[in-house]
């Protein structure tokens, strides 16, 4: 197995990790945009009614049939009803003794990050949770999560979290669910009553909610099932028309039949494995098969990699993600291949952009995705 690097891409995450510790001394550390500073390209109320906000989650398709549009999260087409329903995103362990986790294999966008202790976390993307009788375990947040979770404005599921999450999560676009004070010493504990805890394991691993106490506490907070326009941005991925092979980049595109995340994330050895029948990658976690709670294995049509600057914040070990960057690395993985990519983010709900060494925003398989946020210096290996 060979080491994909770059050389002149990791110096410039080292400049950007320089600019991003002087940003922090120069402001507070969670000073991010307030509901009334929307970056331009989120298209607000008076603008988009909710139906035609609908109608944006994707481009017409005359092969659709009436009612149908196509998902924002994976391209697969889903009714307009459904496409106008706000997703959640579950704070999921990857600890091994919680395993499995309930509702996983219902993610359409799946995010991995380090946390402290050389632990990573997962950030679940879930559009179709109604019905789901357990989601789970769930477990608290932290800081960097937050402008992750904004670009597709879920209502966002966690059992509290951290001191320096405070400032963001406090402000009132921000809708959450906590089954606990929301940044651990303080704030408020939003739909706690909502959630409960299994016999079959022991605390923490063993908070859940449901898709019927989800619902019941959003009416009680007044929190939107439905997109809500003035955060609301339809363009996110942007997916090929037909299947991207990866072909167009001839020597570029690297074999990557197997890909290990061990290098970025080393308690779990996370890895995919291309399976040909199938066109996806299978997702692998301390070893073995990643599966959902109800024995699916989780697999994803693309997988991302995405270098980022970070600092270690305490004795503690809490850490700190540049979430917003122009210039940072990454690998995009699909149907058993690799390019290396870079990736853009400029506001808190501004969508993640990816895009090749030609400058042109790369096209993703229809299906579901697997996002790797790196910290930066750390790199994938694959063949």
């Amino acid at each position: 197995m060979r080491r994909k690097e770059c050389a002149t891409g990791i110096h410039r995450a080292l400049r950007t990790g320089k600019r991003f510790l002087a940003g922090l001394c120069a402001v507070p550390l969670l000073a991010a945009l307030s509901a009334s500073a929307l970056p331009a390209d989120c298209v607000r109320a008076a603008e988009l009614p909710a139906a035609q906000a609908v109608q944006a989650t994707g481009a017409q398709d005359t092969q659709l049939p009436p009612g149908y549009v196509r998902s924002i999260y994976t391209n697969e087409p889903v009714t307009a009803a459904q496409a106008g329903l706000r997703p959640i995103a579950v704070m999921m362990p990857t600890d091994r003794s919680a395993q499995p986790s309930y509702g996983i294999g219902h993610a359409k966008v799946l995010y991995e990050i380090m946390e402290e202790g050389e632990i990573s976390r997962q950030l679940a993307i879930i559009d179709d949770w109604q019905g789901l009788s357990r989601i789970g375990n769930v477990r608290s947040c932290r800081a960097y999560y937050l402008p992750i979770a904004t670009e597709w404005d879920p209502i966002l599921i966690h059992f509290g979290g951290v001191w320096y999450m405070r400032d963001r999560i406090s402000l009132p676009d921000i809708n959450n669910l906590s089954g606990t004070y929301e940044y651990g010493t303080g704030g408020s504990a939003p739909g706690a009553n909502q959630f409960f805890r299994s016999s079959d394991r022991k605390a923490p691993h063993n908070a859940y909610i449901s898709a019927d106490g989800i619902t019941e506490a959003c009416a009680q907070l007044g929190y939107s099932l439905s997109i809500r326009p003035e955060y609301y941005s339809g363009q996110h991925f942007a997916f090929a028309d037909g299947v991207n092979t990866l072909d167009q980049y001839g020597a570029a595109a690297a074999p990557a039949n197997t890909v290990s995340l061990a290098d970025i994330f080393p308690y779990t050895k996370t890895g995919f494995t291309y399976n040909p029948a199938t066109g996806l990658y299978d997702k692998t976690i301390h070893g073995s098969a990643h599966k959902d709670a109800d024995g699916t294995q989780l697999s994803f049509a693309n997988v991302i990699v995405q270098n980022t600057s970070w600092v270690r914040l305490d004795d503690g070990g809490y850490l700190a993600f540049g979430n917003y960057d122009t210039t940072q690395d990454g690998w995009y993985f699909t149907k058993g291949k690799c390019i290396h990519i870079t990736w853009q983010k400029t506001a808190d709900y501004s969508p993640t952009k990816y895009f090749d060494d030609a400058g042109n925003e790369i096209r993703l398989n229809q299906g579901k995705t697997y996002i790797a946020v790196a910290q930066a210096g750390r790199l994938p290996a694959f063949s």
